[in-house]
């Protein structure tokens, strides 16, 4: 059985995502409460943070307002299936990047009515990683080699609800919600 419940008291199947389910709310909620890096780092460092940043970065590198969204919405899967790490992710389970994208798809076809064009891939792809490069460094005290981004991160804890709040936030902005 793949049914979870999410926050909002929906019965969710993440094996055969219903659109109708999916819930921004819950979305933003669920990622909140998630920390970055397995939760192996200096301080809780939320997945919707991460995501914020993301869509910020993605704006002022001039991105179109669907990948922003994009960038925004890319770890959405996580809300309902939760993160695993890449080397878990991949070595151990390599059938869970079938449901994430089947589940990532989904919520691309939602909010920003269809799926992501290839080259929009490759944009997100890019800024999660250039991202990632900074929470290897900063939250996990890594030695890598930072590229050049054009906002500021700040690796500090903030409240759960106000994470929530600001991914809310940026998400009813890019959709020209008030």
């Amino acid at each position: 059985m793949s049914v979870i419940k999410t926050h909002s008291g929906k019965m969710f199947d993440v094996a055969k995502p219903d659109p109708e389910l999916i819930d921004i709310n819950d979305i933003a909620h669920a990622l909140s409460f998630l920390c970055r890096g397995g939760g192996h780092c200096n301080v809780f460092f939320s997945v919707a943070r991460h995501c914020v940043y993301c869509a910020q970065e993605a704006r002022a590198r001039g991105f179109s307002d669907a990948a922003v969204l994009a960038c925004l919405l890319h770890d959405g899967s996580e809300a309902y299936m939760v993160d695993l790490p890449t080397p878990i992710k991949d070595g151990l389970f390599p059938e869970y990047r079938t449901y994430e994208n089947r589940l990532l798809d989904c919520i691309y076809e939602k909010f920003i009515g269809r799926r992501l064009t290839e080259a929009e891939l490759k944009l997100v792809d890019e800024i999660d990683h250039d991202l990632l490069m900074y929470d290897l460094k900063y939250l996990l005290n890594m030695d890598v080699e930072l590229p050049e981004i054009h906002i500021e991160i700040k690796y500090e804890f903030q409240p759960f609800e106000e994470s929530e709040a600001d991914y809310l936030r940026m998400f009813g902005m890019l959709r020209g919600e008030k």
